[in-house]
This record gives C-alpha cells, structure tokens and sequence, in this order.
C-alpha cells in the first residue's frame, strides 16, 4: 500500500484555500499519488482533468520552487505492497482490458480494496461509528444519486431490526421534511463521494445545524463531509472501468449493520424471527415459478 509523505498532509492543510482547478488536481494526487512520480506532468495534468499549468501552479501554492522539486519529494510515496494493485492498474496492458481481462482486473481490484478496509484503523473506526449509532434515538440515513443504493440497503436492514432508522428520501423534494423533530439525541449517518451530491451536503448541513451527530461514509480527506462529520470512514471508489465502484462502501454499511444486531443479539434474534412471520404471512418469496392461471 502506498505511504503518506508529507506532501499528503500539506495538501489537506490548504485544500480549502485552494482555487477550484487546485482542487482538482490536489484531489487527484490524493488519490493517484504514486502518478506524481510514474508519468509524466502532462499526463498527470490529463488525468486529473487539468491544465499542465495547472500542476506548477499547484506545487508553486504548496511552497515549492516549482514542478521538479514538488514531484521529486513526492518521490517517497512509491511503495508498493505486496499486492501491487496499484503499479498494475498503472501499467496495464490496455489492448487486454475486455472481456475475461477486464473481468478479472475488476475483480482482483475490488478484493483488493475490502482487504484495505480491513487495516486496523478503519476496523477501530467502524466500531466507534457502530457504537455512536447504537446510543442513538434515531438514526437518520442519507445518500442520494449514486450512493442511494448503499443507505437503501443498510436503512431496509435495519428496518428488519426494529424502527430505528429513517431514510432521507422523500417524493416531491421532501426528503429533509424528516429532520423536522431531529435533535441531539439522533445521528446522521451520510454517504456521499465525488461528485458530492449537493443535496447530501446541505440536507447534512441542516441536520448538523440541529444538534444531530454527523457520521460519514466517503471516498476522501478533503470530502465536504469530513469538514462536518463526528466518525469518517473512507472507503475506495476507484475502478478498472468507466465507473465509480460502490462495492467497499456497501461492505462497510453491511459491516455496520453487522454490529448494530450484535450489540444485542436476543432483541436482534425476536426481531427478525417477526419479520420472518410477516413476510411468511404475506407470501413475500417463492421457491418455483407459480404456475400461471388459465
């Protein structure tokens, strides 16, 4: 896995004092930050979406003389771990980058980030976040356009464990309409990643205004939840395809609901052996297709 230099630091630091083209290119750095010493500063500039100017302008704002003395201290962050995801996701043979190939650099990379979310630190922070949301009155659950999928699915778990949850997602523009009665007592657990949904970050910034605690899924440091947010857990979002994956952040929100139901597992047990009851009685699944009437 690729180290943190000081660079890393300094770039969150000053990123709010960043113009938005800095951004940019500081936020591609975050995440592609052994690019700054593996191609060159065209391509660099290309793939964070920027001028090359751009790029000497960003190392003269973080102090350095120029481009070469920022890329060269950078220089530190190559160290690759035993997997080497990221030195084949840069040197890959694009010409073999469909069908059973891409398939299988799909694979291996989203393997490789579930095993990233298993490093220490964000295990203890899944925990400090599993317990914050445990104490909570209610838990509020947001995540609209991309992340919809990932607060759906934790919200319908939960659901199965009692009442406690409440997904901001109202027809009509009503979605923050269910904030009316939050307070102190309640958290907000907030998914969103690049591009931010701006409807998240207002609707979070609302319930923040109201007292209610701010727990964050995201994909990085500089995230405008993170400026707000009690707990953060980061999650990866970079793809072998044309997309963002959402797989390590729909990890995390199963591993979430995983230590929710164990906080008590005999109420977690009656619960779901009532849902079971209901959806029996309402015929909910099949384990054949139902002959068709004639």
């Amino acid at each position: 896995m690729l180290q943190k230099g000081p660079l890393h630091a300094r770039i969150i630091e000053r990123f709010d004092d960043m113009s938005e083209q800095l951004q940019r290119a500081a936020r591609h750095i975050l995440e592609q930050p052994q690019e700054v010493a593996l191609v060159s500063m065209r391509e660099l500039a290309r793939n964070a979406g920027v001028q090359p100017s751009t790029m000497t302008r960003l190392a003269k704002f973080l102090g350095y003389s120029g481009y070469d003395d920022f890329r060269g201290e950078h220089a530190d962050v190559i160290r690759i771990s035993a997997d080497g995801f990221a030195a084949r996701a840069l040197q890959r043979d694009e010409g073999g980058m469909t069908g059973e190939g891409l398939a299988h650099r799909m694979l291996q990379s989203l393997s490789t980030q579930i095993t990233r979310v298993c490093e220490p630190d964000t295990l203890s922070r899944l925990g400090m976040m599993a317990d914050r949301l445990g104490k909570a009155r209610r838990i509020y659950v947001l995540g609209l356009r991309s992340c919809h999928s990932v607060a759906w699915h934790f919200h319908y778990v939960m659901t199965l464990l009692g009442e406690k949850t409440v997904h901001l997602d109202g027809p009509a523009g009503t979605s923050g309409d269910a904030l009316i009665r939050a307070s102190a007592e309640d958290v907000l657990l907030a998914i969103s990643i690049n591009p931010y949904s701006l409807q998240t970050l207002e609707l979070a910034e609302v319930a923040c205004e109201k007292g209610v605690g701010i727990v964050a899924i995201t994909d990085s440091e500089v995230s405008p939840l993170v400026t707000i947010a009690e707990l953060v857990v980061l999650v990866s979002t970079e793809s072998q395809s044309f997309f963002h994956t959402l797989t390590p952040a729909l990890a995390v929100s199963e591993v979430l609901c995983g230590l929710l139901a164990a906080r008590d597992r005999i109420v977690s047990l009656e619960e779901l052996k009532r849902a079971d009851r209901h959806l029996s009685a309402m015929n909910t699944y099949a384990t054949s297709i139902p002959r068709r009437k004639i």
